[in-house]
């Protein structure tokens, strides 16, 4: 490969990293469920994208290779991190708006409450899979845990997600927005 092919290919790759920001910032969200952590992890794994760009092999697994990063940022700082309150606790608040927005913020906090109250296991898998479309062996990839691992984990959270949204039916006004199914 010539000098300039390499340099092009390597500018084109920090650009497909620059604009997967905002991918990677609702992925980080899901997972951690504060918008300023969530920018910590995105921009550290940007950081590292950046730094060692000339790692990646297949050209075409750049979103997988970024949220591999990503899962690791994620793992390093609950390592590092260790809470003292229960993420699940965390609410997000909710933001008043235009009378033809109220339904969708209701409707937005309500999904954002219930997964919350998911395991972060079970979190992880739901926004990779539901949030950004990979697929089962991709999340697998990125985790670094089996496809059957990432099946169950997948299983059992749109279960509890489901029994969740059912129980705030009852505590929420306008719960009758009817919920649809993303994939």
């Amino acid at each position: 490969m010539s000098i300039l092919t390499r340099v092009c290919t390597t500018a084109s790759i920090r650009k497909n990293i620059a604009s997967s920001r905002s991918r990677l910032f609702r992925v980080a969200l899901a997972w951690c469920g504060d918008q300023m952590v969530a920018d910590d992890l995105v921009q550290e794994t940007m950081a590292l994208a950046l730094q060692k760009s000339h790692q990646l092999r297949e050209k075409e697994r750049l979103n997988a290779w970024l949220y591999s990063i990503l899962n690791n940022c994620w793992k390093q700082h609950l390592r590092r991190y260790r809470p003292h309150e229960n993420l699940d606790e965390q609410q997000p608040g909710e933001e008043p708006g235009p009378d033809y927005r109220v339904g969708q913020m209701e409707v937005v906090t309500r999904v954002r409450t219930a997964v919350a109250g998911l395991p972060v296991e079970q979190r992880r898998v739901l926004a990779l899979v539901d949030l950004e479309g990979f697929a089962y062996c991709e999340v697998a990839s990125i985790l670094e845990i089996p496809i059957g691992t990432v099946m169950s984990r997948l299983y059992r959270a749109r279960k509890a997600l489901i029994k969740l949204l059912d129980n705030q039916t009852g505590e929420m006004p306008g719960a009758a927005i009817p919920l649809q199914r993303v994939k």
